[in-house]
């Protein structure tokens, strides 16, 4: 349909474009479609009172057509794209309706990844993703590339695609609501682990899974995807990856990968394990956040030099995981 973000745009023009939630992801596009000249409609399953005054607002002053209210969906129908939030799932019937007509169906994030010029990492995982991703971030800011968190944290950033250069990166956190139905892959790609999460909302365990996997199913033979070896869900993984599968473990001494060993993170590499760091020098405790530092060292190996990483590392101060 299109090749890059200005053959997007204009194809955005006049076109009937559906926005599914008013979360802090979808309300940008707002502003962006109207100025892309696409005929928006919103859609919010909650009532205007319990919609932000700040999404009312541009509703308003754009002069968008709205439905609100549990049975909204009812109208959608005849759209070109539809931008869902994560908390609409894909199986909905409305959705799954206007995608058989020919309606493309994707998200904020999806879109971002697919338009993006700069190099994506993604990390996802049931506990340790926020940690994760910001020490990523932090790394490779170190080593004074220009880096864009999202996702999860951050902020919304389909808006600042015409900023992302090729040498750029954006780091994402990514929940498995996000991932349903994903049909891209970032270039390197981090599973923290997978444990039962979210059960309440997906319809089983196994969709929860399959949705964490989107994560690494679509990259290219030369992409990376990290695993938790400790982790059976996640080791299993690597019989489905594509790319070039990087462990990280602190349980098992691997042959190949990063380790946990006493208080010593190391890379091993044929059977020869190199000092990294101490995880007492940095400001997280904990063997879950050594972990993280393990999976985040593993993402950015083969972009910044030890000594960077190490330095990324020791300066990172948050603890929330």
């Amino acid at each position: 349909m299109y090749k890059d973000l200005d053959e997007f745009n204009y194809y955005l023009i006049g076109r009937k474009v559906a926005i599914i939630g008013l979360g802090v992801s979808n309300i940008p596009l707002l502003k962006y479609m109207n100025k892309k000249q696409a005929k928006v409609t919103v859609f919010d399953d909650r009532e205007a009172v319990d919609i932000p005054k700040e999404a009312i607002d541009e509703i308003t002053r754009y002069d968008m057509e709205y439905f609100f209210g549990k049975d909204s969906l009812k109208n959608l129908h005849g759209f070109d794209i539809i931008f869902r939030s994560p908390s609409c799932m894909p199986w909905i019937k409305e959705l799954e309706e206007e995608e058989k007509r020919g309606a493309l169906v994707t998200t904020e994030i999806e879109m971002l990844m697919k338009l993006c010029k700069g190099t994506v990492i993604g990390v996802t995982g049931s506990d340790g993703k926020t940690t994760t991703t910001s020490l990523i971030y932090n790394i490779l800011k170190t080593a004074g590339y220009k880096c864009y968190l999202g996702g999860n944290i951050g902020t919304p950033l389909f808006t600042k695609l015409s900023e992302i250069n090729e040498e750029d990166f954006v780091v994402l956190e990514l929940s498995s609501f996000q991932l349903m139905n994903m049909k891209i892959s970032p270039k390197i790609s981090v599973i923290t682990n997978i444990s039962p999460n979210h059960l309440n909302i997906h319809k089983s365990y196994e969709e929860y899974i399959d949705a964490k996997k989107n994560i690494f199913k679509s990259q290219k033979s030369d992409d990376i995807i990290v695993l938790n070896y400790d982790n059976d869900i996640t080791r299993k993984c690597e019989k489905e990856a594509n790319g070039n599968v990087i462990f990280f473990s602190r349980k098992t001494k691997l042959d190949d990968g990063i380790i946990v060993d006493g208080d010593i993170i190391k890379e091993c590499k044929t059977r020869v394990r190199r000092h990294i760091l101490n995880i007492k020098d940095t400001n997280l405790r904990g063997m879950h956040n050594a972990e993280n530092i393990c999976a985040a060292i593993a993402a950015t190996k083969s972009i910044v030099d030890i000594d960077t990483q190490i330095k990324g590392i020791k300066e990172f101060k948050r603890s929330r995981t």
